[in-house]
């Protein structure tokens, strides 16, 4: 089962470019630091906007400076249920340990419709996967009942949790009377989520904090919740600076300044404005992440 802090991790630009020595060099620092887990192609790694090829490629560099010595979860959603499947059979045969599927977006679907679109997804690829519940983004917030409908498949190992409701940690977990992982897809509510019995976090902040990131679980995981709580206050104006413009923006930016990778995002995004610039770096000092 998935535990811990996993990085959802950004995908580097250099003249328009995806830039692979800095994402190789990226994903192995990652692990140096600490980091539980790797999420390569998800909405972070503005997967909206990468091709099919270069996501794939994306993937695969992923896997190969991981070399197994922490898990890949990659990011296979589509509002496409075909193309999910395309990418999902993909990141199985490339070596990734389970796949990160959004709930499909701009479609619209109703309950069954998500329910059918997952269990496609899950009935022609063998490997795991985690749903990835994100209302704000994809404009569709799927049930707790339908979640848990769709638990009883084998493969359906875990969710995301995107919604921003900390109630919904224990609903899933009251309907859900199997093992079922329980990732926070929100920073800030990540300790909402712990208390409920959950997982872990799938983070926007550890591309820049991974060893605070991952050093905040393993303190959770070992019964220190004052330890927990004492990183989480520390951290939490930068995760707050990291949304102030759409996200992958912000974390974009704030990687640069820290020398990983250009600050460069694809259009329709764009570079954080001079204000927000300034919030970030000013974060990223205050949580110690940036001299």
């Amino acid at each position: 089962m998935f535990q811990g802090s996993y990085v959802a991790l950004i995908t580097p630009f250099r003249s328009g470019e995806v830039d692979a020595k800095a994402f190789q060099k990226f994903v192995d620092w990652q692990i140096g630091e600490g980091t539980h887990g790797l999420v390569p192609c998800g909405t972070t790694g503005e997967s909206p906007t990468l091709s099919h090829d270069e996501h794939k490629r994306v993937t695969e560099l992923c896997i190969d400076v991981a070399k197994g010595r922490v898990p890949v979860i990659a990011g296979t959603g589509s509002n496409s249920t075909a193309e999910a499947i395309e990418l999902t059979r993909h990141a199985k045969s490339a070596g990734a340990d389970a796949a990160l599927v959004v709930t499909p977006y701009y479609n619209k679907p109703t309950q069954e419709g998500l329910y059918q679109h997952y269990k496609a997804i899950h009935d022609a690829v063998e490997i795991p996967i985690i749903i990835y519940n994100i209302p704000g983004r994809s404009v569709v917030d799927m049930s707790v009942a339908t979640m848990a409908r769709l638990a009883e498949l084998p493969n359906i190992v875990g969710v995301k949790d995107a919604t921003g409701d900390p109630t919904r940690p224990h609903d899933t977990k009251l309907a859900i009377k199997k093992r079922f992982c329980q990732l926070s897809g929100e920073d800030p509510a990540v300790l909402a989520l712990l208390v409920a019995g959950g997982d872990g976090c799938i983070s926007v902040t550890a591309n820049v904090a991974p060893r605070q990131c991952a050093e905040m679980h393993t303190l959770w995981q070992q019964g220190d919740a004052r330890g927990t709580l004492t990183i989480q206050e520390r951290l939490m104006p930068l995760h707050r600076a990291l949304f102030a413009e759409t996200s992958p923006a912000p974390i974009k930016y704030a990687a640069s300044l820290l020398g990983h990778c250009a600050p460069d995002v694809r259009l329709p995004l764009v570079e954080p404005m001079a204000p927000t610039k300034d919030r970030i770096a000013a974060a990223m000092r205050s949580a110690g992440v940036l001299n």
